[in-house]
């Protein structure tokens, strides 16, 4: 089986309990996460050989980061273990009705924002490799980082993988003197496979769509064909732009689909109304995941790998902490029209 390689940071994830406002107790809840290695855990719970790729320091919490991937399959071989270094963390507030959820991160000099492109063997690490995917989350933490996953995806795309990237906008890390734009339209010209929400596409890339306000409740899909032709036209190396739509009506209540402007068409997929969201960190991600694992499966049906894509995102959301660990028959089910939630027997 050919192997899907991700590359970026895993942080320790210390989270409030259920709703309360950050250090309104004085527990939190240690877990680890982070957007590639997310991608990696959700690929190899469906099935895919999985390989996550990173910098961690080398003490009991790099060790205990490398354990979680581990357990849930995933293929750590290549991560770096740094003598001194220092795992990123992020703290997460859940919102509730409308009071927004709030993330506060503490990832400056981390070991993956210090580590520099000669760190990672590109060439033995992709070996057999079919797919490589990446965010805009690893280069916004630094030059050195900017610079590695551009050395990465030169490679990857030069070993034949087909290389996906989420353009995951965060105005939070955007901190080294450069914009958002500068460092991202170079990297998208190695991409073949863009996965975005219009912020992102807007604040990485500089285009925007007409008419399209997430915070209205209502987007019209319309305006979003008209975005990722815009994509493909200042890119043509894209070949596919898949684009989610989130309608953010509460902080717990969002209307969830999406769009793909692939290779043989615009398609839109069922859209699923998610009540009570229990934690939608980690839903992106988890759309990736279905994205790459549909284009992978359902190479001839960009419709179906699309509606893949949602339905695994949908359930990521009923799901505590990073990870998606909803199985393929679960997602197969709900993207099949079964999203009762009887008891399974």
């Amino acid at each position: 089986m050919a192997k899907t390689v991700t590359f970026g940071e895993i942080m320790l994830r210390l989270k409030s309990p259920e709703h309360e406002r950050l250090f309104q107790s004085p527990k939190l809840e240690a877990t680890f996460g982070g957007g590639e290695a997310n991608v990696a855990v959700s690929l190899s719970i469906f099935g895919k050989d999985a390989t996550f790729v990173t910098s961690v320091p080398d003490n009991a919490v790099g060790e205990a980061a490398i354990d979680e991937l581990r357990k849930h399959g995933v293929n750590t071989k290549f991560i770096n273990k740094v003598k001194g270094g220092r795992l990123g963390i992020y703290f997460l507030e859940t919102g509730a009705c409308a009071r927004p959820s709030l993330v506060v991160y503490d990832r400056a000099d981390s070991c993956i924002a210090k580590a520099k492109a000669s760190d990672f063997n590109w060439d033995e690490i992709l070996d057999d490799a079919c797919w490589f995917h990446v965010t805009g989350i690893t280069p916004a933490l630094s030059q050195d980082a900017a610079d590695a996953t551009l050395d990465a995806m030169k490679i990857a795309k030069k070993a034949g993988a087909t290389v996906s990237m989420d353009l995951n906008y965060r105005k939070k890390l955007w901190n080294y003197g450069k914009k958002a734009p500068e460092v991202m339209r170079e990297l998208v010209k190695y991409v073949d496979v863009v996965i975005a929400n219009e912020e992102d596409i807007q604040m990485c890339l500089g285009i925007t769509a007409p008419g399209v306000d997430v915070t209205k409740g209502h987007l019209d899909t319309e305006d979003y064909k008209k975005l990722t032709d815009a994509v493909k036209s200042e890119f043509p190396n894209v070949q596919i732009v898949a684009v989610t739509l989130r309608e953010s009506i509460s902080a717990d209540k969002n209307g969830w689909s999406a769009v793909l402007s692939g290779k043989t068409g615009f398609y839109k997929s069922k859209k699923y109304a998610i009540d009570d969201i229990i934690d939608r960190v980690g839903g992106g991600d988890s759309f990736s995941a279905g994205m790459i694992y549909g284009l992978q499966e359902y190479a001839t049906d960009e419709q179906q790998a699309l509606e893949y894509a949602v339905a695994a995102s949908c359930l990521k959301h009923t799901i505590p902490g990073d990870f998606n660990l909803t199985r393929k028959s679960e997602v197969l089910a709900l993207a099949g029209g079964d999203g009762s939630g009887r008891v399974q027997r």
